[in-house]
């Protein structure tokens, strides 16, 4: 059995070391948990370390959100569905992803589509026009669009294409 000294101790450069790399970057609860876990802390240390750092504002789960879904949007060109999905793998409240999601418009939400679309057509093969279509369906599906969204953005691509 740790010695409550060591203990403390051990929590103090947890959260050293936890501060450091909050300030370099944007982590939620989940991804310092991960990290804490690897340090062989307590559950009584893990929490510890992690209130600390939620009362010193190192983790904002609103402002990590906001950030995710801005940085998805922009550097891989995700849809609503597939952000959805990875934030909820990080076990962020519902309520914070649906606030988050607020504060972007769905022109916002689907504005990559449209190029990733115009993009991929040409590198698409097939054997009809409706296979090639299924299969840039499927790939916007697997980015996170909606079928709506897909649906709206591929007639406009095939009458470009058309041009």
């Amino acid at each position: 059995m740790m010695e409550q000294r060591e203990m403390e101790t051990m929590v103090k450069q947890a959260y050293k070391r936890m501060t450091r790399l909050c300030s370099r970057g944007e982590y939620c609860v989940f991804d310092i948990r991960q990290k804490l876990r690897g340090m062989e802390l307590s559950e009584e240390g893990e929490e510890a370390v992690v209130q600390k750092l939620k009362e010193n504002h190192f983790i904002d789960e609103a402002r990590y959100t906001r950030g995710f879904i801005s940085d998805k949007l922009r550097f891989n060109r995700w849809g609503r569905k597939k952000i959805e999905l990875a934030l909820h793998q990080k076990q962020l409240p519902g309520e914070i992803i649906e606030q988050a999601f607020m504060d972007f418009s769905e022109e916002e939400l689907s504005a990559s589509l449209p190029d990733l679309l115009k993009k991929k057509w040409p590198t698409v093969t097939g054997a009809s026009a409706y296979e090639k279509e299924g299969k840039l369906i499927r790939f916007a599906l697997g980015r996170g669009f909606s079928m709506e969204e897909i649906r709206r953005c591929l007639e406009q691509v095939k009458k470009e294409q058309e041009r």
